[in-house]
């Protein structure tokens, strides 16, 4: 089968996500990282500018525009965003989460999932999830090295997570085959500060640091495909090399 023509027909899928350890947070203070996660992630591409609030249970309610993010439209989402089993009572140490869509429709529909506030010792739900499009002229503009760093960017500075990535789910099923990888390293990583320091890495790669927060990784200037043997070889080469550094550690409690 041609290689090239395969790719067209089933585009790699592409995602960005942030995950942090437990830290127990008010719907308040979710809500104004969320604010502040919106903002940052409206100046990267128009697509990503307007989201509507997915109503509990989905499906039902009506539309609810967070753009521009009001902070106490959010702080009431993340209030009724309490994790709870059907009918009971909320188990706050889970975590609040608040889902949204883009405006965009068909291959360029998004979507966002911020869970933050949970506070469990073994948790790992603390995460932001953000879908991008595959295909189309909103992939095209979204899935380059300079737009994905910026929305990598934003989550760190925003969420202040332990780590972020921006890259494709068949290369995270290859860079985890048994579900056993602690933080993923994709087309662009981040990891936070206290993770340590990153060493020298090899070319192409760019290394930016986001101020005083941590350092964000970008293998390639052209769009990482796990297609490709080279960029996979990269991949394998600089995760080594971060691990080899103790950076690539468990989900940690921030000092």
């Amino acid at each position: 089968m041609n290689t090239q023509s395969a790719s067209k027909s089933y585009p790699e899928i592409y995602y960005a996500g942030a995950y942090w350890g437990p830290r127990r947070e008010s719907p308040e203070e979710c809500a104004q990282r969320a604010v502040t996660f919106l903002n940052l992630l409206a100046v990267c591409d128009p697509l990503l500018a307007h989201w509507n609030k997915i109503p509990k249970p989905r499906g039902k309610g009506r539309k609810t525009p967070l753009m521009p993010p009001g902070l106490p439209t959010l702080t009431e989402a993340f209030r009724r965003g309490v994790n709870r089993e059907p009918g009971g009572p909320p188990i706050e140490d889970l975590g609040l989460t608040v889902s949204a869509y883009s405006d965009g429709t068909g291959e360029d529909f998004t979507d966002v999932s911020m869970r933050c506030g949970s506070y469990t010792e073994s948790s790992t739900a603390n995460a932001c999830i953000l879908s991008l499009p595959s295909r189309g002229d909103g992939a095209e503009r979204i899935l380059t090295a300079s737009v994905l760093t910026e929305v990598v960017r934003g989550m760190a500075l925003a969420w202040e997570p332990d780590w972020a990535v921006a890259m494709s789910e068949s290369h995270r099923d290859m860079d985890d085959e048994d579900g056993s990888v602690d933080v993923w390293t994709g087309w662009v990583t981040y990891l936070a500060r206290h993770r340590g320091t990153v060493p020298p890495l090899p070319a192409p790669v760019r290394i930016e640091s986001v101020g005083d927060k941590g350092t964000i990784i970008v293998l390639t200037p052209e769009r990482f495909t796990a297609s490709n043997p080279e960029h996979v070889a990269l991949a394998e080469r600089v995760r080594e090399l971060l691990d080899r550094a103790g950076l690539l550690k468990p989900l940690q409690v921030q000092p």
